[in-house]
């Protein structure tokens, strides 16, 4: 693997095509996503369209929260801002036309971004089952939690034990890790059709 020394901004590039997860959390008690207003009358899972850029923070240790736009800009500058969104937008919707036509939603994704000497790049993971909540198409119904081929089998394992994401995380048992890894291979499998 050939791997490049970067400078990445501080900021996840989220896309949320759906409202799952920290997104329904954050929508139910406050009717926003990133701090801005959505709709009312949404469910859990629902689809946003258009997709929505709704940034968080990189944090450095503890777990990254939900930040705006504005927030972004603050950061990395408005220009820069701008353009990660739009790649983000972009990356996202290219994305979810090839899951779709394989009969994976991506609900939502993650993106970093950094600078390579003077050229912006797209760093880190792109599209995987660790940056994405991938959901079975012919499964989805909104106004609940989705099954999934993603690591929310381990975060609902960890949820079930009432773990308060304080380092260190709680050892996993084998039956826990196995049965992520076959979502992960299913995955792999729908979107490529090869087995692992």
């Amino acid at each position: 693997m050939l791997c490049r020394r970067t400078r990445v901004f501080p900021v996840e590039c989220v896309v949320r095509g759906y409202l799952a997860g920290s997104a329904w959390r954050e929508y139910s008690r406050h009717g926003t996503l990133a701090g801005e207003p959505l709709p009312p009358g949404l469910v859990e899972s629902a689809r946003l369209e258009p997709p929505i850029f709704s940034p968080a923070t990189k944090a450095e240790r503890g777990h990254d929260e939900n930040i705006t736009k504005n927030q972004v800009a603050r950061i990395v500058g408005s220009a820069i801002a701008e353009k990660l969104e739009e790649l983000s937008l972009r990356i996202y919707k290219h994305g979810v036309g090839i899951a779709e036509s394989r009969g994976i939603i991506i609900a939502d994704t993650k993106f970093e971004f950094g600078w390579l000497g003077d050229t912006l790049i797209l760093a880190d993971e792109v599209l995987t089952p660790d940056s994405s909540r991938f959901w079975p198409a012919d499964r989805y119904e909104p106004g609940k939690p989705q099954p999934s081929f993603d690591k929310q089998y381990v975060r609902d394992y960890l949820e079930s034990l009432a773990w308060d994401k304080t380092p260190p995380a709680p050892h996993l048992p084998p039956d826990v890790i196995e049965k992520t890894a076959e979502k992960y291979h299913e995955a792999y499998r729908r979107l490529t059709g090869r087995t692992l």
